[in-house]
């Protein structure tokens, strides 16, 4: 134990060594921005096309001669996430956009960033100290409406499968929250197994597989990443009944769900949830921010719910999202691709490329954002003393069937 203690020891000292030698560039501060990624958990593809895609901006100009850009990956230990915020403070560092594994237990530390004149922003996840501004689309009822509208695609009966994401983030949290919120309401719903599948395709893959064995009946999968995993799961144990499954954006699952083949073998498929866009998204409007480009009235700001429907796939033809299309042909991106890794409206600068690997766009340029929607107050969410919004728990989406 004292030489694995002395390892982590070392192995922050390092980090922070690494921080303070960026915090002594000669740049000049007003021009030249010290600018930290947090990562938290990074086992999955989503957390690596968010990363590429904020990389790429950073390096796109004009932010390619106005930023300082270093990106830290803390892992899943709280205190850990704390001790790396701590050394990028030290650093001096001007901006720091994070993935908070925790709404509460960062607080202290953000704060301690904002009174020294840090601009704190988190992506996806969120964090209840007022001084940050969260960027997410928790309050776009994700949880909620793909709820909802696997009820009515079951007709209000039916076995199910319920894949959590990573056990104590606010996405979790909420999410699952209004998921079973709107379950509940249909007793003939049953929820015959569940697991914590970490928004990892072959975890989840392996969880459904189990679930399966013991329950082969099964009509539907509730799931937020992970849903090309689990849908395989399915494909693999009895690929001419397929099921009722509200999901993600990987490529092979939009694919699959749009294909009339697996259709008359039961497959029936929203793509929703936050996409790894929601990172560069963040990105771009918190840089607006440190550059006085913009003022926010409020720190809780919604990304967009993406809602994709069969009828709604639409192939694009070359790498980028543009003309309305939303997903690549089977040859252009494995399936694990993210489709939400684009966003042609908010990141017209990202290219397939940009997230797959983080180069930047050669000729794009930085474009601004339009006016941002603020969203809504979560109690233990994205704010601590605060009054929830009414009916926060219910689709805003998608009209419910009666219940019994």
């Amino acid at each position: 134990m004292k030489n694995a203690s002395r390892r982590l020891t070392y192995g922050r000292a390092a980090i922070a060594a690494t921080l303070l030698g960026l915090g002594t560039s000669s740049a000049n501060a007003q021009d030249t921005y010290k600018v930290f990624l947090n990562m938290s958990y990074s086992g999955n593809t989503w957390q690596a096309s968010a990363a590429n895609g904020i990389k790429a901006l950073a390096s796109t100009p004009p932010y390619d001669n106005q930023v300082e850009f270093k990106t830290i990956i803390s892992g899943t230990d709280v205190q850990k996430q704390i001790s790396d915020l701590q050394s990028m403070i030290a650093a001096g560092a001007n901006a720091i956009l994070l993935y908070p594994l925790s709404p509460t237990a960062l607080n202290r530390t953000i704060k301690q960033a904002c009174d020294q004149g840090v601009v704190v922003f988190t992506y996806d996840s969120t964090v209840t100290e007022s001084c940050a501004h969260n960027v997410s689309n928790i309050t776009a009822r994700y949880g909620a409406n793909t709820a909802q509208w696997m009820v009515n695609q079951m007709g209000g009966k039916g076995e199910l499968i319920f894949n959590h994401g990573v056990a104590g983030t606010t996405v979790t949290k909420t999410y699952d929250e209004q998921a079973y919120g709107v379950f509940k309401k249909y007793p003939d719903i049953k929820i015959v197994g569940d697991f914590y599948g970490n928004w990892n395709d072959a975890t989840s893959q392996e969880e459904v597989a189990k679930i399966l064995a013991a329950h082969p009946n099964v009509d539907g999968i509730w799931t937020v990443d992970g849903t090309f995993g689990s849908l395989q799961a399915v494909i693999n144990s009895r690929p001419d009944k397929l099921v009722v499954i509200a999901g993600q954006s990987n490529n092979g699952y939009r694919l699959a769900m749009a294909d009339p083949a697996m259709q008359a073998k039961g497959l029936k498929g929203v793509s929703s949830s936050a996409g790894p866009a929601v990172g560069g998204y963040a990105f771009k409007l918190m840089m607006e921010v440190v550059t006085g480009k913009k003022k926010l009235t409020a720190n809780n700001i919604e990304y967009p719910l993406p809602w994709v429907e069969p009828q709604d796939v639409k192939l694009c033809q070359g790498e980028t999202f543009v003309d309305g299309c939303n997903t690549f042909p089977a040859d252009k991106v494995p399936p694990l691709f993210i489709d939400t890794s684009l966003n042609g409206d908010l990141l017209p600068e990202l290219s397939l490329k940009s997230v797959q690997d983080g180069t930047p766009t050669p000729g794009a340029t930085i474009k601004d954002l339009p006016d941002v929607t603020y969203a809504d107050n979560l109690p233990g969410i994205n704010c601590g003393k605060c009054e929830p919004t009414k009916g926060w728990l219910e689709p805003n989406k998608v009209k419910p069937i009666p219940a019994p």
